[in-house]
Formats: C-alpha cells, sequence, structure tokens
C-alpha cells in the first residue's frame, strides 16, 4: 500500500512539475519584466542618463580657478644692472575672480544639472507608460482574436442547426441535398469581406475605430438578409458561410496587426523586433486607491518636467548672482624672479653683487566697459522670466492632461459595469434562442444577433478594462510613479 501511495504522489508532483515548467515557458514574461527590461536597455532613457552624467562634469569645470600664468624671458645680453647682470625674469601669476563668482557658478551647473536627471526620469517614466501601453494594446488584440475564433466554432455549431433543419424539410420544393455547402477554410479564405459588411469584430479602441459600425452594418445586413430569404435553409447556410469568411479575414488582419504592434513594443525594450511578447489569458483592474484631488496635488509636486524647469528657474537665480560678481574687479597675485649674475663692474656693495631678487606682484582688472555686463544681467533676468513662464504654460498642460486621463478613466469604469451586465443578459438571451432555433422555434436572423452582440459584450469587457488599466498607467505617469526604479 505504502508503495502504491509512494508511487502515486510521484507521478503526481511530475506531472504538477511538468505543468509548471510548461506555463513558465508558454508565459516567461510578465509586465513588470518588460518594464525592468525597459529601464535597463532602453536607448532613449540611457541618452538621458547619459547627458545627466556628463552635466555632472561641468560642475568641476567652472567651480576652479583659472589656470595660473607663468612666463619665463631669457635676455640674450645680459642686462647691466647696479649690483649685476640681468640674466632671465620669470613670472608666476595667479588670477582670482570676486569673492562668490565660483561658488554661484558651482550652484548654476548644479542646478542644470539636477535639470538634466529630471529630463532622465521624465524619459524613463515615458518608456514605462509606453510599454504598458502597447501591452494592453497588444492584449485587446489576441482577445479579439481569441473570441473572433471562437464566434468561428459557434457558427459551426448553427450551421449544424441549420442542415439539420434543412434536411428535414419538407421535400416538396426542397433543394437536393447533393449541393448543400460545406465550411471550409480554403473557400471562405476568398470572400469579400468588404461586399459582406459582417465583420463583426473590430481590433481594440487604438486600432480600429470602424469596430462597431461593422459590427453594426452586420447586424443591419442580416436583418435586410434575414427579411428577403425567408425561411430558405440553404440560405442560412449561405449566411452563415458568409460571415465565417468576413471572420477568417479579420482574423487574418488582426494578426497583421498584432506583429506591428509587437515590433514597436520590441523597440521600446531594445530588442530585435521578432522576439516574442505574451499577455495574460485575462487581467484584473489595476488599483488605484488615491481620490482625485490627492492625484492633481501630486502632479505639481512630483512631475519631473516641472521639476526640470524648478531646477533650470533655480540655475538661472545663481546666473543672476554670479553674473553682477564678474562685474567687479579681478585680483591677481604673483612672484617676479630675477635671475642676476654677477658682474666685475658692479658699483654697488659687494655683497649684493650677483644676488638674484624676488619680487611680489598684485594685479587688478579694471571693468569700466559696462555695456557687456549689464547685458549679461539683462539676459539673465529675462532667462528667468522665460522660465517662470514655461513653468506655468507646462502646468495648464499637466492639469489638461490629468483631466482627459480622469475621463477616460471614469470612461473606463463605467464601461466595465454597464458592459459586464450586458455581457450575462446577452448570454442568457443566447442559450435561449439556440434552444429555440434546434427545434425550429426561432429564425436564423435571431440566433445571429444575439450571437453577435454577446460576443460583442465580451470584446467590449476587455476593450474596458485594458483602457481603465491604461488610464491608471497614464496618471502614475503623471504623478511620476513608478513600479520599477
Amino acid at each position: 500500500m505504502k508503495t502504491t501511495t509512494y508511487k502515486k504522489l510521484l507521478v503526481t508532483s511530475i506531472a504538477l512539475a511538468g505543468w509548471i515548467v510548461a506555463s513558465s515557458q508558454q508565459y516567461p514574461d510578465s509586465l513588470l519584466k518588460y518594464l525592468e527590461i525597459a529601464a535597463k536597455n532602453n536607448p532613449t532613457v540611457l541618452q538621458k542618463f547619459t547627458e545627466y552624467q556628463a552635466a555632472l562634469q561641468k560642475i568641476p569645470q567652472v567651480g576652479s580657478l583659472s589656470d595660473p600664468e607663468l612666463s619665463l624671458g631669457v635676455f640674450l645680453k645680459p642686462m647691466e644692472l647696479v649690483n649685476g647682470n640681468q640674466v632671465a625674469d620669470i613670472r608666476l601669476m595667479q588670477m582670482f575672480p570676486w569673492f562668490g563668482v565660483l561658488k554661484f557658478a558651482k550652484d548654476e551647473m548644479s542646478m542644470m544639472a539636477k535639470a538634466k536627471f529630471e529630463l532622465f526620469r521624465d524619459a524613463k517614466l515615458q518608456v514605462f507608460y509606453d510599454v504598458q501601453r502597447n501591452w494592453y494594446e497588444l492584449y485587446k488584440i489576441q482577445k479579439d482574436i481569441n473570441i473572433s475564433e471562437k464566434n468561428i466554432e459557434i457558427l459551426k455549431i448553427i450551421e449544424r442547426l441549420a442542415l439539420v433543419k434543412f434536411k428535414a424539410a419538407p421535400s416538396e420544393g426542397s433543394v437536393p441535398t447533393s449541393i448543400i455547402p460545406v465550411i471550409s477554410s480554403g473557400s471562405t479564405q476568398n470572400n469579400n469581406a468588404g461586399s459582406s459588411g459582417m465583420q463583426t469584430m473590430g481590433t481594440g479602441q487604438g486600432n480600429s475605430g470602424s469596430a462597431g459600425s461593422n459590427q453594426s452594418s452586420s447586424s443591419m445586413q442580416t436583418a435586410t438578409m434575414g427579411s428577403s430569404s425567408g425561411n430558405s435553409g440553404l440560405t442560412d447556410i449561405y449566411r452563415i458561410q458568409i460571415e465565417a469568411g468576413d471572420l477568417e479575414n479579420n482574423i487574418s488582419l488582426l494578426k497583421n496587426q498584432r506583429s506591428t504592434i509587437i515590433a514597436q513594443f520590441n523597440t521600446y525594450l531594445n530588442r530585435p523586433v521578432a522576439s516574442p511578447v505574451f499577455t495574460y489569458e485575462n487581467i484584473a483592474v489595476d488599483s488605484f486607491e488615491l481620490s482625485l484631488i490627492a492625484v492633481s496635488d501630486s502632479i505639481l509636486a512630483n512631475n519631473p518636467m516641472l521639476g526640470m524647469l524648478d531646477y533650470e528657474k533655480q540655475s538661472i537665480e545663481a546666473r543672476i548672482k554670479m553674473v553682477k560678481r564678474i562685474g567687479y574687479p579681478m585680483v591677481g597675485l604673483g612672484l617676479n624672479y630675477s635671475l642676476i649674475s654677477k658682474s666685475s663692474t658692479a658699483m654697488g656693495t659687494p655683497e649684493m653683487n650677483g644676488k638674484d631678487m624676488l619680487m611680489p606682484m598684485l594685479t587688478v582688472t579694471i571693468p569700466i566697459y559696462r555695456k557687456k555686463y549689464d547685458a549679461m544681467q539683462t539676459e539673465a533676468e529675462l532667462l528667468k522670466t522665460a522660465a517662470s513662464q514655461n513653468y506655468q504654460a507646462t502646468s495648464n498642460s499637466l492639469q489638461i492632461e490629468y483631466y482627459q486621463a480622469i475621463q477616460s478613466y471614469q470612461d473606463a469604469q463605467r464601461r466595465i459595469k454597464l458592459y459586464n451586465n450586458q455581457y450575462q443578459l446577452a448570454s442568457k438571451s443566447l442559450d435561449l434562442i439556440l434552444k429555440s432555433f434546434s427545434v425550429s422555434a426561432s429564425a436564423l436572423i435571431d440566433v445571429l444577433r444575439i450571437r453577435q452582440q454577446t460576443l460583442d459584450y465580451e470584446l467590449k469587457q476587455v476593450e474596458a478594462v485594458a483602457d481603465l488599466n491604461t488610464s491608471i498607467a497614464w496618471l502614475k505617469r503623471l504623478m511620476a510613479f513608478s513600479q520599477v526604479q
């Protein structure tokens, strides 16, 4: 008994391990994993970070004194002095700017470096948002393909029911069964989707704005065909084959769009465009617990674009202080060393004959041409005013984006509740009408209409959830909130 139990446990463990491995191979990546890859590999993010590192290197450049000047003069013929002959003259001079110039210059570059860092943060947040937006778009397209394939399976069931009804119809005036059509993938692929006007599934809000109109036209077209064909079983079968062909053509279109989005998605991750991208079977609604007022305040406090402009303004303020001090005199301190050789004709005291001379030196610049200094100050003041105006304009633009994101968020919430209820009702109606159709109590037009509504609401549910998560990602992008640092 124990041996049998151990064997069962071993087999169960192996099967469970195999299922886990298969699942991990099927979905090896998650959205969070993709965000981490984008943070490490995206070229735009790496470029902004490199620019920030380069900006840091300007701080020691502007905060250092100018290089000292060393001059050397050699007399080709020694100059006769009272106490010897001067052979060479060596001068060393170091200029010093006015007090505070170097400090404010360092402050200016420090603020500019911080502004570059805010640009790096903004680029990273934008890439994160683009990755999430494309991933949700890919999820919608994949679900659209799945729902369309499910739609085809339902059409095959309806066709079998219609075929049974057609065979069970009275023989008078009926069509020989030898000409009953059979659905095949080869024949339906060549149907003209545009002429039938019955493309039932779109590609999501971002890629096919005509999905809803196509579905509406499909219902109208089906109604027209149903009213004109009466109870002809053969016409019903043809109608099913036409719609199945439209769906297969729509699936091909969706797969092409999926390839384009995958290529775009992989560019954000800086990897080969043909790399596989995995989505979940179903996604849950992201949590968003902040109040709308708190979101607005967080945007004004944390958005990197506003932070960048604020650092630019502080940088200009430091520049204004620096420019005022540049207009003050510069002081130079130095030494002058004269090399003197002994002279036999010297008329001074013998102990001073041939003794070198060391002379301290002081140099002061006289900034009397004030136009350039006045222009520098005026330029800095104008730049400060422009920075304040730019800050206000950016703040207004972010407020507009905030209201747009909130509108999208609330609209998606409303649609989730609506389509969930509509889908439940349509599913129940479809079950009832299929049973009624199997006993010849309902027309095919009613079955097709309810079936189309059911799948349409299922797709709209998926789109609403994806749009809600995209809106939350948009709000988090404005708030500078990120799951990946």
